[in-house]
């Protein structure tokens, strides 16, 4: 399948959350085998108008000072000419989307909207614009899906596709130290690790251990509030670990604690209950973190420091796991088939032979 990805900027021009997935779903076409461009303003070196990594081609769609209004003039004419079966475009900036539609119109093919939301939905012209546009709208979770219709998309063109996990990869990583409570994200203002080093200092009179993973502008005011509970010498910091290094650390411990105050998608929390931990969430209306334990006898939501400490304590009777194979749904493989069977969907819709 020919299917051209459209993203003024991409995870190489700047790593963000946002640019990340999209290359995730271009990745994952690549390695089913299937012919995959992504059409975005030039990053690399030289002259040249694509680039090749991956066995994903980028195309140059515009270049220098007054690149994104030529990005957005060139777009359709460039997408027509390329006939692609599917057309799948980023929701930032919104302009853009505008341009594919176009694009798509000319081609005569379907167009799927990504709207991953990291940083909320703006609910400005051109984002109400933008959902009128596709065929599908995708969007990481229940979460997003409920603000892109809140802006006036049509729910019935709304579908969730969640952040993949490597299962394999899982498997194959030896399980680390063990450790009761272990929490991973970036320790800046959305952290809100202090509810979870509250809830533990609950617990002070118990036996327990917990890690702390990942780094940021709040470590050290985190490691101070640590040292003030009196449970310093229980709670490691062990800052940036590797995806392996990470891995092995959850296979590791018993209970994953989800308590940051914003999150469109749980991946760290899904590569950790994958492998093996108990799950508890607290409970943020600008969280979907609560989506990935509704209904699983492993997962606890919570709304305060107590029901966290209260949980942590039950989640304790629950037998340690290094693998849970109701998570491989989430594979890569399963995530990719989602993508495709929404390609065909809409290729049928659209009369594509």
């Amino acid at each position: 399948m020919h299917v051209a990805f459209v993203s003024f900027e991409t995870a190489h021009h700047r790593d963000t959350e946002t640019n990340r997935r999209f290359r995730t779903v271009l990745e994952l076409l690549a390695e089913r085998g299937h012919d995959v461009h992504c059409y975005c303003a030039g990053f690399w070196a030289g002259e040249e108008s694509t680039f090749e990594r991956d066995g994903i081609t980028y195309h140059a769609v515009s270049t220098g000072p007054e690149a994104r209004s030529s990005f957005l003039f060139r777009l359709p004419f460039v997408l027509a000419a390329s006939n692609p079966d599917v057309i799948h475009v980023s929701a930032e900036p919104p302009s853009q989307v505008t341009a594919a539609k176009w694009g798509a119109t000319l081609s005569r093919s379907p167009l799927v909207l990504e709207w991953y939301g990291d940083g909320g939905v703006l609910n400005t012209r051109g984002s109400r614009f933008a959902t009128g546009r596709p065929d599908r709208i995708v969007t990481p979770s229940e979460l997003v899906g409920t603000w892109v219709r809140e802006l006036g998309a049509n729910g019935d063109i709304v579908e969730t596709i969640p952040n993949p996990i490597d299962c394999e990869r899982i498997r194959d990583v030896e399980p680390g130290d063990e450790v009761d409570v272990i929490y991973s994200r970036r320790l800046d203002g959305g952290a809100n690790l202090e509810s979870l080093l509250l809830a533990l200092a609950e617990h002070r009179g118990r036996d327990w251990e917990a890690k702390i993973v990942g780094d940021g502008p709040e470590r050290e005011a985190y490691e101070e509030l640590a040292s003030d509970l009196r449970i310093a010498d229980r709670v490691t910091f062990a800052g940036d670990l590797d995806l392996e290094e990470r891995i092995a650390a959850y296979r590791g411990a018993h209970v994953f604690a989800q308590t940051a105050d914003h999150c469109v998608f749980p991946t760290e929390m899904l590569w950790a209950i994958a492998a093996g931990c108990v799950g508890i969430v607290e409970y943020h209306a600008n969280s979907s973190a609560h989506e990935l334990v509704e209904g699983w006898d492993r997962g606890f939501r919570t709304t305060s420091e107590d029901e966290l400490a209260a949980a942590i304590l039950e989640a304790g009777d629950l037998e340690h796991r290094t693998y849970d194979e109701a998570f491989e749904e989430y594979d890569r493989s399963a995530v990719g088939e989602q993508y495709l069977e929404l390609y065909r969907t809409l290729q049928d819709e659209h009369g594509v032979l």
